[in-house]
């Protein structure tokens, strides 16, 4: 009887042969993971620079429509929020400029594990990604006015309360948010993305300290 040429030309893998397709298809699954990770971080990151784009140009238009100050440095019967200086209660620096920013949704960076507010009246710590720069004015266009909320001061991740940097503070980035670096804006408004070296170089310069940050 004659082989069956058919057949033999319709093997199909071996055991090995499969295998092998299998490993070479999960590495290539495994280098486009990153590839893809990092697109979204980059993503994100601009984002959250967008964010506090808005952040920045909300407390200079409140400023414009308040003698040039910001809402820290007026009560709350003249339209800002100095009563809650000190306290822990980020969310009122940010309520007093709600006529300016378009949404509460934008205090929270797309890193954030945080949960958004849905509304103002609805808007408390949990839903907020970025501290508040207690002191900083537009007279001095360097000081800090906000930031990422993921700090650290001599390698200590920050809790939320009232943070005082001193001279003797090392301050940097967790990698919580951005991978070990952040997004800060200035009290000219403008949005800085510094490594945690140039974030110390700012406070250095910045603000005579203490530098008073509320941080959510």
């Amino acid at each position: 009887m004659k082989p069956d040429v058919n057949s033999r030309g319709r093997r199909g893998f071996t055991l090995v042969e499969l295998l092998v397709i299998i490993g070479v298809v999960v590495v290539i699954v495994l280098m486009a993971i990153p590839a893809g990770d990092k697109k979204r971080g980059k993503a994100d990151r601009i984002k959250c620079i967008n964010n506090l784009k808005n952040v920045g140009l909300a407390f200079r238009i409140f400023a414009t429509d308040h003698g040039d100050l910001f809402p820290m440095s007026l009560p709350m019967r003249q339209g800002g929020s100095l009563d809650h200086t000190n306290v822990i209660e980020v969310f009122r620096h940010f309520q007093s400029m709600s006529n300016e920013l378009s949404t509460p949704k934008i205090l929270r960076c797309p890193n954030d594990y945080r949960t958004e507010a849905t509304n103002w009246s609805s808007l408390r710590n949990r839903n907020i990604s970025y501290f508040i720069g207690l002191d900083s004015s537009e007279t001095r266009p360097q000081s800090l006015l906000s930031g990422d909320r993921n700090l650290t001061t001599n390698g200590i991740p920050v809790k939320s309360g009232i943070l005082e940097l001193s001279t003797n503070n090392v301050v940097g980035w967790s990698r919580e948010l951005h991978d070990g670096q952040g997004n800060i804006v200035l009290g000219d408004g403008s949005v800085q993305q510094v490594t945690a070296q140039r974030l110390q170089d700012q406070v250095k310069t910045a603000d005579t300290p203490p530098i008073r940050l509320a941080v959510p």
